[in-house]
């Protein structure tokens, strides 16, 4: 599927020379990933044409005259475009000419030399792997040697990944975002400035009957009993009293199987939980905890007198989502490197045969989305390994289109939109048209 790259920004530059040239500031997942020029950006396509010919998706042309602002804006959808749609093949992403341009993007945004450097892996335990790094390994490299250390088998590497995860008071646990394979930790790490930030090794996977698959691993069931700890601890996951007491006995005998066969069971076992936020149901500015896994959206509304409802969103009857911008843009060459964060992650449900948009208002919409992305492709892979040939109807405002999917295709549910009028514009820049990702 896609990845949540944008360009939000575009610099006037001076050369060496005097001469004058753009550059654009990439951001991943709402976070600065890199800086570059377009020069680079067409170089880096023309290697990649030679590896993959014609498939790629199509790169702005290059302007031999002055640019107009609307030709500047138009360059800059397009690039935003671009990168976008590169993503959607598995054999770029997992290309060298795609990893090693980014590399040295991530490496020269944020003037880093490729050298030795220690870096702290916390497992969910709060435990941590002290790892020697060199400042150019990528997250999956990391998380490669991570999992090597404490013995987790190769061919389940999958199923887990490294994570930006801020540790907040009284023992709170916040997971900012899910690092990409070709990201860098040591750069993404220094560069947030999420405060007691650490990265953090965790699993991957919104299916809790996925549990089963890694078993009969040592090392992947003691992250799993780990995690289902912290989950619990951290009130993620939501244990009847009388399921409590079972687990505790579990735990004490250290029967890690019986443990986790119990935690399945458990209310939003497996779950992702986000921060505090808002919401529009079932008014503007309604406070709401979101779970999201196990193919649903759990919400724990409050409403206006206090009390509290939960409601429970169906991924099968979900059409589609949209993240939408909606904050300023600070001076981009300031220590200010994330957006001043305002985000509405708003999807469109079926209920009672009519189509609603719910919003949610949260500075975690990439990674919600994302847990939403995940769920999706979770299904289609079940599915596909179910039957290949398996006609998927999903529903397409009063009518029903129906899908041929093949363990290769996707649909893609998501898009990104930016609200140009509530944005501030920074001195010199030219800042969001239509950031748009257009439906998988």
């Amino acid at each position: 599927m896609k990845m949540h790259f944008c360009i939000p920004v575009s610099q006037q530059r001076s050369d060496a020379l005097g001469g004058r040239y753009v550059l654009y500031s990439v951001y991943l997942d709402g976070f600065l990933f890199c800086r570059v020029r377009y020069s680079q950006l067409h170089d880096w396509n023309e290697q990649l044409r030679r590896v993959f010919g014609n498939c790629l998706p199509p790169f702005p042309p290059k302007y031999y005259l002055a640019m107009t602002t609307a030709m500047a804006d138009e360059r800059r959808n397009k690039l935003e475009q671009y990168l976008q749609n590169v993503t959607m093949d598995p054999n770029v992403l997992r290309s060298d000419v795609f990893v090693e341009f980014l590399k040295l993007a991530q490496l020269n945004t944020f003037d880093i030399t490729p050298k030795k450097a220690y870096l702290d892996i916390f497992l969910p335990n709060e435990e941590s792997i002290n790892m020697e790094i060199i400042t150019s390994d990528t997250a999956e490299r990391v998380l490669e040697v991570a999992s090597h250390k404490i013995g987790l088998c190769r061919e389940l590497l999958g199923y887990f990944g490294l994570f930006l995860i801020r540790f907040g008071k009284e023992g709170k646990l916040s997971v900012v975002k899910k690092l990409a394979d070709f990201e860098l930790p040591y750069a993404s790490l220094g560069s947030s400035e999420v405060e007691h930030c650490k990265v953090g090794l965790r699993k991957w996977y919104m299916d809790p009957s996925l549990d089963s698959t890694l078993m009969d691993c040592r090392a992947a069931l003691d992250l799993l009993y780990m995690q289902a700890i912290q989950d619990i601890e951290k009130e993620w996951a939501k244990p009847t009293q009388a399921q409590r007491q079972k687990l505790e006995a579990f735990q004490k005998e250290d029967n890690q199987t019986k443990f986790l066969e119990l935690a399945r069971e458990v209310q939003h076992y497996g779950y992702l939980q986000l921060d505090p936020c808002t919401c529009d149901y079932p008014e503007p500015g309604s406070g709401v905890v979101l779970s999201v896994g196990n193919n649903e959206i759990s919400c724990c509304i409050t409403l206006p007198d206090s009390q509290t409802q939960d409601v429970i969103f169906q991924m099968s009857r979900v059409k589609c989502w949209q993240v939408t911008f909606l904050g300023t843009l600070l001076d981009m060459d300031g220590p200010q490197r994330t957006f001043n964060q305002n985000l509405e992650l708003r999807f469109q449900y079926s209920e009672d045969s009519c189509w609603q948009w719910f919003v949610i208002y949260t500075k975690q919409a990439f990674l919600l989305s994302s847990c939403l992305k995940k769920m999706i492709s979770e299904k289609m892979v079940k599915l596909a390994a179910k039957n290949p040939e398996m006609q998927i109807e999903v529903p397409e405002q009063s009518k029903s289109k129906k899908y041929h999917i093949q363990q290769s295709q996707q649909k893609d549910y998501s898009s990104f939109l930016s609200r140009k009028s509530k944005i501030k514009i920074a001195k010199d820049d030219c800042v969001f048209g239509n950031i748009k990702e257009e439906d998988l």
